[in-house]
Order: C-alpha cells, then structure tokens, then sequence
C-alpha cells in the first residue's frame, strides 16, 4: 500500500500529517521510536520508551490520518500477563458519532463512546499523550 491508498472508501493518508507527527515524536523524550510504516495500510508507528513503565511493559501508538481529518490512534500496552488497549477515532461508521473512544482495556470495534475530538492534528495527539501520561502514572502508582 502506498500514500494514495484508501480505507473501505475513506480519503487517502495524508503523509505530511503524519511526517509531521513523526517528527514531534522524534524529538521527544517520551518516544523511543517514530517511523512511517509502509507495509499493509501506511501508518505512523511510536515505539515508547520503555522506562516510563513499570515491569515488563512495552507500548505504542499506530496512527492513520486522513486528508479529511478522519483518523484512528491506537494505543496498545503488552504487559507480562495481558494487552490494554484503546483507540481515538474520527471517521463515519454505524456504531456512534463519528468522533468517538474505544475504552480499555479491549478498545472493542463494538464497544465505543461518542466523543468529540479537536480539529487539529497538534491538538488530538497533545489530548492523548496526556492522556497516556495519566495512564502511566496509574501504572506506578499501582506499585
């Protein structure tokens, strides 16, 4: 797949957002990688650090953005045991709004909570590294 693939009939990839986004994550501590994906659909994928987490725990995002605006970041953690995920996500479908949550820890393509989203791509990923910053310090304060 390549830049001016689609998604069951969604705008293409809108590779300049997502350079973009890779380059903000590429200069932040919290990030231990940030590449472009090119295999199956394009997406940016982020590699956290790992020592922002307690034990054995890796995580990261995949990120898809659109030249519509539509988008779906996926946030996944692997822990010895278990995967915690969830995912933002604004595009038109038949299960809520089109901005809308899929909650951890499964991130359910059934389960989702209508929400609304910001605009920009600078403004959706702030809201979610916040709030992967108050996920991690659950994580240490459960220790």
């Amino acid at each position: 797949m390549g830049p001016g693939d689609t998604n069951g009939g969604a705008a293409p990839i809108d590779r300049a957002v997502l350079e973009n986004i890779q380059s903000r994550f590429a200069g932040s501590r919290l990030a231990e990688s940030a590449r472009i994906v090119e295999a199956g659909r394009l997406h940016l994928r982020v590699e956290i650090a790992s020592e922002y987490y307690p034990d054995e725990t890796a995580a990261r995002f995949e990120i898809c953005w659109y030249r519509n605006d539509d988008f779906t970041i996926h946030y996944q953690e692997e822990h010895p045991n278990s995967v915690w995920n969830c995912r933002w996500d604004r595009h038109p479908n038949s299960h809520n709004s089109r901005d809308h949550f899929h909650p951890p820890p499964e991130a359910s393509r059934t389960v989702a909570e209508d929400d609304q989203w910001p605009a920009d791509h600078r403004d959706v990923c702030r809201l979610v590294v916040n709030f992967v910053e108050d996920r991690i310090n659950t994580l240490w304060n459960r220790q």
